[in-house]
């Protein structure tokens, strides 16, 4: 495994592959960045940091068959691994730890 910090980006889109399951590829993933999360990001954005998480280990990868609609094209489909769901199971940890312990007066609620 090349790294095991993930930044916002890396984290946002390990989650949308995992929720997308069986049909996580590159344009389906971009979709869902734009619907769940309301932010613009390129196609290419989604493949560079998709490679990134498949070399620190955190996604493997499969091509799917050619079809028609794709022009013959296959979809390059990922999957969250064992390690990718560890360091999302340890970010929501640490961000909950943190939200824990801020006072309901640091939002003006005292």
């Amino acid at each position: 495994m090349k790294g095991s910090q993930i930044g916002e980006l890396e984290e946002l889109i390990l989650l949308i592959t995992a929720s997308l399951y069986d049909d996580a590829y590159g344009v389906a993933i971009m979709k869902e960045v734009e619907q769940k999360a309301n932010r613009s990001i390129t196609i290419s954005t989604v493949h560079a940091v998709l490679k990134r998480l498949q070399e620190k280990g955190f996604l493997t990868s499969r091509y799917d068959g050619a079809t028609q609609e794709r022009g013959g094209r296959r979809k390059h489909l990922f999957t969250v691994t064992l390690e990718g769901k560890k360091v999302l199971e340890e970010s929501r940890s640490l961000r909950n730890t943190i939200w824990d312990t801020i006072p309901s007066v640091a939002f003006g609620n005292g």
